[in-house]
């Protein structure tokens, strides 16, 4: 099967940032809710409504609050690609194959991104965040979305995904999943993966396709 887009996540698949997100939501986590251990993994891939909608329903004077110590948050943190990603990325635009980043994070979160890694646009044709879709992962509507800007069946397409919603996510969507254990154990998520990877070291186009077949 010809593969024509490449679909990623990001936090946790492009940047090395999700044990930042986890110190920052346990923060918070901490603070405002101090009886419910482990709250920040519990909403890990969620849009940041859906995390407001969990922690502070309907408290708007807590949500701007927060909203303004994660853009801080999100200026300072450090953007470390995931190992072999530029390599991969550039191997797949070299063998014809479109890329995207199908994000839960705004456009707000971006422009921090854009502003830090410059060179970030030169590796994706489309850039697909929650303002783009109605319904946040684990619904497979970003997915599909990807597909369609490229004029793609979903199963043309392959899903690059950390958190137990993305998974859930590309698979719904029809795309082959390919799971990263950076965030998750490879165990626990082998069951919602196609192929699972630690990083994208030594991964190649033509090593993907023989997994896909």
């Amino acid at each position: 099967m010809k593969i024509k887009a490449a679909l990623f996540d990001l936090d946790g698949v492009v940047f090395d940032t999700e044990p930042q997100y986890t110190v920052f939501w346990g923060t918070i986590c901490k603070e405002y809710h101090p009886e419910e251990v482990g709250l920040e993994h519990r909403i890990k891939g969620q849009t940041l409504t859906q995390i407001f909608d969990t922690l502070f329903p309907g408290q708007t004077d807590i949500q701007a609050s927060v909203t303004e110590r994660l853009n801080a948050f999100e200026r300072e943190m450090r953007l470390d690609y995931i190992p072999g990603f530029v390599d991969f990325v550039q191997d797949l635009h070299a063998h014809g194959v479109k890329t995207a980043v199908v994000t839960s994070s705004n456009k707000e979160k971006m422009k921090a991104v854009y502003k830090k890694r410059p060179e970030f646009l030169d590796y994706f044709d489309r850039i697909l965040t929650s303002e783009d879709f109605a319904h946040s992962k684990p619904a497979p509507d970003c997915y599909l979305k990807g597909a369609e800007v490229f004029s793609a069946l979903p199963q043309e397409c392959v899903g690059f995904e950390d958190s137990f919603n993305g998974l859930r996510a590309v698979r719904e969507s029809g795309a082959y999943t390919i799971g990263l254990a950076t965030t998750n154990s490879k165990e626990a998520i082998i069951p919602l993966s196609d192929q699972v990877i630690d990083d994208f070291t030594h991964l190649t186009y033509n090593e993907m396709m023989k997994w896909i077949g």
